[in-house]
């Protein structure tokens, strides 16, 4: 599915779906270049799940948690990353809920990972011209609901 996000507060309201949407356990892999609109959309998700907690980029501590919400919200930015550190994280307990509670994850710079869960969905972001974003979202083992669709 490809769409056209016109400005900033587009991707945050595609995000707002998401989190309104998205069920536990959840996994939103996120490509896209600097500046993209990767961090907004995540701030949207959580907007959707009921978190007012300001949502940041964990570019430098790896993981942000945010327990407020509907669901956990696993805000995972790989941006410093190599993917042989990648592979030493076990990211898959974020997605398998072992010893966490199941919620929605979502990875900034997912293309660095080594691996992928079982389904998941890519949203990749290309930035244009005036601010106009182009997202395409691939649902991969997994589909993408009614609420997602509508949206788009």
């Amino acid at each position: 599915m490809k769409i056209v996000l016109a400005s900033a507060e587009a991707t945050r309201e595609l995000g707002f779906t998401f989190g309104r949407s998205l069920a536990a356990g959840s996994v939103i892999l996120l490509k896209g270049d600097l500046g993209a609109g990767k961090t907004t959309l995540v701030q949207g998700i959580g907007a959707g799940l009921g978190i007012t907690s300001p949502i940041v980029s964990p570019t430098f501590t790896l993981i942000n948690e945010y327990h407020e919400g509907r669901l956990p919200l696993y805000h995972l930015d790989l941006y410093r990353l190599e993917s042989k550190e990648v592979a030493t994280l076990n990211l898959e307990t974020y997605w398998e809920g072992i010893e966490v509670t199941p919620g929605i994850v979502a990875i900034e710079w997912a293309e660095r990972m080594p691996y992928q869960p079982d389904s998941y969905l890519k949203v990749c972001l290309t930035s244009g011209d005036e601010g106009i974003v182009r997202a395409e979202i691939t649902a991969v083992n997994c589909s993408i609901n009614s609420a997602i669709a509508r949206h788009v």
